[in-house]
């Protein structure tokens, strides 16, 4: 199951976020999109998901510049139960291969006094 934080106080202007663990270990608060209508933005990096495993990694570019790329997309779309937006990449590349592996983040729980 996909961890959600701030699912309750999901706005527009505080979209829902998800915790994934990427193969280095980093945790990554990915911004949770509609899988029916999602657009994507020119400079975000997309994690499309079916329940715990990352299907497919990249970004609007990745889609014009490279058929391989495409084809990925278009298959993993098919099947996808998640779609998912990081905005802040700075390298970009090293981020799609840690995403690549990543997986959903432990919930943690409360522990009693």
């Amino acid at each position: 199951m996909v961890y959600f934080a701030n699912l309750a106080q999901h706005t527009r202007r505080q979209p829902a976020l998800a915790h994934w663990i990427g193969q280095s270990g980093r945790d990554y608060a990915l911004s949770v999109e509609s899988l029916e209508s999602f657009a994507m933005a020119e400079a975000a990096l997309y994690v499309i998901a079916k329940g715990g495993n990352v299907l497919w990694v990249g970004s609007a570019d990745d889609l014009v510049a490279d058929p391989m790329s495409r084809t990925r997309f278009r298959l993993a779309l098919d099947c996808a139960s998640h779609v998912f937006r990081f905005d802040a990449a700075d390298d970009r590349l090293a981020t799609i291969w840690d995403l690549e592996q990543a997986v959903p983040a432990p919930r943690l729980a409360a522990q009693a006094a």
